[in-house]
């Protein structure tokens, strides 16, 4: 041994600060979200502003007229100051396509997915919100199954009834069934002839998270399925559409485990 030490071998320059530089940058990003956070909140407009929106809505508002509200976290303030233009049938409509003017309250810029596609006749900022008014044709509904539902003949276990419930965090006015588990609930309309547009969706936010299994809607003319749907816990309110003769249209309700409980909304439209 000839008791030589090797001298340590230096540490690159990217080893040695490449750890600081990144403790900074994280720092940096943590006080960049803090101060965003803090400034997002102070941009959130107070009662007066809404007070204000409400009034340029009120002042223009015509019986009928769609009220809408965006983001979708904004909606509990909106109902607050408009709840009352906004009836039931309204507020758990099954989608919008119906309504030929929307007033839209909007912040920080953003839309409505009602409103989206649409460009408005009119428009207004105050102060932190932005008001608009949209026109378009509405359709025409030749028939509404929701309305129907004294006269359908129903088949199988469970009772199907019209609920104002929650699907996907959003009132929906729709058809309920909770069919047993291997089972099927069929329930059976006269229609006019058309294009069949509907949703369907799992209702109840605590079933949805305990009982995972997803709920299966069939749309059957002539024995035929002519539209289906699984919606899952995650999937919200689900379109489906299918053309269909004058005459009997059935909706077959099935779930794999219990507890299920599938809504459903459907129209005939030209």
């Amino acid at each position: 041994m000839s008791g030589r030490v090797d001298p340590p071998v230096p540490r690159s320059w990217l080893a040695v600060w490449l750890p600081v530089w990144l403790a900074g940058l994280l720092l940096a990003i943590a006080v960049w979200e803090i101060v965003a956070t803090r400034h997002a909140a102070t941009r959130v407009p107070g009662d007066d502003t809404w007070r204000r929106a409400a009034a340029v809505v009120r002042a223009g508002h015509q019986p009928g007229d769609l009220i809408v509200f965006a983001p979708p976290w904004v909606d509990p303030v909106g109902r607050m100051h408009l709840g009352d233009l906004i009836p039931v049938e309204m507020a758990g409509r099954m989608d919008a396509d119906r309504y030929g003017r929307i007033w839209e309250v909007a912040h920080a810029g953003e839309r409505a997915a009602e409103t989206a596609a649409l460009r408005p006749v009119e428009e207004r900022a105050v102060g932190g919100l932005v008001v608009r008014r949209f026109e378009r044709t509405p359709v025409e509904i030749r028939a509404d199954v929701r309305e129907l539902l004294p006269q359908a003949r129903i088949a199988g276990p469970g009772r199907p009834t019209l609920e104002l419930a929650e699907v996907g965090f959003t009132p929906r006015r729709c058809i309920q069934v909770s069919p047993p588990p291997g089972q099927a609930v069929r329930i059976t309309f006269a229609l006019p002839a058309g294009t069949l547009v509907g949703h369907a969706g799992l209702a109840d936010v605590f079933t949805r998270r305990d009982i995972r299994a997803p709920g299966t809607l069939d749309v059957e003319v002539g024995g035929r399925v002519v539209a289906s749907v699984s919606p899952g816990v995650d999937d919200g309110w689900v379109r489906f559409a299918a053309p269909i003769p004058g005459g009997d249209v059935t909706f077959v309700a099935r779930a794999p485990a219990p507890q299920r409980l599938i809504c459903f909304a459907a129209e005939v439209r030209p």
